[in-house]
């Protein structure tokens, strides 16, 4: 997960956006169906964590540095402690009935110095994904989740063209010992996002910019076709956070660095907005909580791939919604209103001819959102600062994401909970001229 990627570049866009549009009528897309359609038995259901936001027990890296430096919000301490719980959240993933755990392998936990390789590293991802085979569970292994190792920020981190050997050491050693688990793979997290936390806390000089996103290009076309050779038919991709209006100028150049080595498209999606909530969206850059929801979003941005991409499968490698430390949103959104919202909007999406092949709620409980404990995007919550027993809380989607994926989405008469905005700068012109709608 993310807490700034896209922020002012959503902003832009909607300010772009709204001083463009004019609304007009509907008329390309399809009806809206009386009866909405269950995503069938092979839809792959999904929860999501990253490694260094949940595991705590941190080894040394840029971002534990980041942390003793004074740049984040809160102390990480150890976060929610995936690295004792695993057993347990991971039986709480398969309660709620989910295919597919997204997890991070840690560069840094299993690589603690140059050609040096922790066997108590290697024996807790082993022990994680044995209990997720156990529980009938596939992973989806993300191998850069924007963390790297202390000894390559001392060699300059991405600053340095070196780090892709060096990177491609670790991915390799991490593919040859999990691929026989058949996982879904992410060789980098928001690429965009990972360039801008980077510059943001002085990791990456400003002028390399462009540099770290080649360097990152090149890593991912090679793990790919290794990937591939280790493991035939595997499923491989970079996840991008989705920006509204200017997809095609934020995410699109880091896609086209990956040379047609994708074998699905990996979208996050979280928020939207639309011209009666533009006074709202500066609250993304520095209160989550409060920043504009919009679940029919997730339907144009999957509408902006399948168009971009035609026939490749899409997948929502994230989506979730956040709280102020658990509290209540002040626009009344709760999380199981919002999740079954949203996954209305994914059901229209497949019925309307697009290949959505899976979807990630994040994340499975909550943990630190890159600096801060405050936004709470968990289906379980959990008080970090204040509670040292770390216990798992159910919120009111853990239900609501149960009967989800037991049924393959919301019931065939399922109306959100509400409508649609006329005009979503998600999508900006297309979205105004030609807005989905419920069924009368």
């Amino acid at each position: 997960m993310h807490r700034s990627i896209s922020r002012l570049s959503l902003i832009a866009a909607a300010v772009a956006a709204a001083s463009a549009v004019t609304a007009g009528p509907a008329g390309a897309r399809p009806e809206p169906p009386a009866a909405i359609a269950p995503l069938g038995p092979d839809f792959l259901w999904g929860v999501a964590a990253s490694g260094f936001q949940s595991e705590g027990h941190a080894p040394d890296s840029n971002w534990t540095r980041y942390v003793a430096q004074g740049k984040t919000e809160d102390p990480y301490n150890d976060s929610v402690d995936f690295f004792t719980n695993y057993r347990a959240d991971i039986e709480r993933a398969r309660q709620l009935g989910v295919k597919v755990y997204r997890i991070g392998i840690e560069w840094a936990r299993v690589q603690p110095a140059p050609g040096v390789w922790s066997q108590e590293g290697l024996a807790f991802y082993d022990n994680v994904l044995s209990a997720m085979a156990e529980a009938g569970i596939r992973p989806m292994i993300t191998l850069d989740h924007w963390v790297i190792p202390g000894w390559e920020v001392d060699r300059g981190g991405w600053n340095n063209p070196g780090i892709v050997e060096d990177w491609l050491a670790n991915a390799r050693t991490v593919v040859d010992r999990y691929a026989h688990y058949n996982p879904l793979w992410v060789t980098f997290n928001e690429p965009i996002a990972s360039v801008s936390y980077e510059t943001q806390h002085g990791g990456l000089s400003s002028d390399n910019g462009e540099a770290m996103k080649d360097r990152i290009g090149q890593a991912h076309n090679r793990i790919y076709d290794y990937i591939h050779q280790v493991q035939p038919g595997a499923m491989v991709t970079s996840n991008v956070a989705y920006t509204g209006a200017l997809e095609n100028v934020v995410n699109a150049p880091i896609l086209e660095r990956m040379a047609g080595r994708l074998d699905y498209i990996g979208i996050d999606y979280y928020y939207g907005m639309s011209p009666d909530t533009l006074a709202d969206v500066p609250k993304i850059v520095t209160e989550d909580w409060k920043a504009p929801l919009q679940p029919e979003g997730i339907y144009y941005a999957l509408d902006h791939y399948a168009r971009k991409f035609p026939g490749m499968p899409l997948y929502i490698v994230e989506n979730g919604m956040p709280t102020e430390n658990a509290n209540p949103r002040s626009d009344g959104w709760d999380r199981g209103d919002e999740l079954r919202d949203t996954i209305y909007w994914v059901q229209r999406a497949k019925a309307d001819g697009m290949n959505v092949i899976g979807y990630n709620y994040w994340s499975l409980t909550d943990n630190y959102e890159w600096g801060s404990y405050t936004p709470r995007f968990g289906l379980y919550t959990v008080d970090v600062l204040h509670d040292p027993t770390l216990t798992r809380r159910p919120t009111d989607a853990v239900p609501a994401y149960t009967d989800i994926a037991h049924h393959g989405g919301v019931p065939a008469d399922y109306r959100p909970t509400r409508a649609p905005a006329a005009c979503s700068l998600v999508d900006a012109l297309a979205s105004c001229t030609d807005p989905v709608t419920l069924p009368r």
